[in-house]
């Protein structure tokens, strides 16, 4: 997993779309990002999902290094939120339309809290 403390986020001007478009290609990261986009900080443990721990770690990895979350580290729990204001920012629309297309077309499903 590595060092949590050490975990980079890009500024808000930094995330690129197309960092964000490659890390959303993914069913389980579109269900993750659609799971935290009710605003809620979620410890990683209990993000449910279909994979073990260490693929579970590498697609919030992905998602973090383009921007789309923030992860914190308390004690040796971490913890994710969805960026959803600093992405609303850079692209107006793109969060809205993709949480919509990811409900109607149940992208994503088998993951949970």
């Amino acid at each position: 997993m590595g060092n949590m403390r050490d975990a980079k986020h890009p500024a808000t001007a930094e995330i690129s779309l197309t960092r964000v478009l490659a890390a959303l290609s993914d069913p389980i990261r579109l269900g993750l990002v659609h799971l935290l986009a009710d605003g809620e900080e979620r410890a990683w443990s209990e993000l449910r999902v279909p994979v073990a721990k260490s693929t579970l770690s590498h697609h919030l990895k992905v998602l973090r290094d383009a921007g789309v979350t923030r992860t914190r580290q308390e004690g040796t729990r971490c913890f994710v939120r969805l960026r959803a204001n600093d992405l609303r920012g850079r692209f107006p629309g793109l969060l809205d339309a993709l949480l919509d297309t990811v409900r109607a077309e149940d992208i994503g499903t088998e993951v949970g809290a």
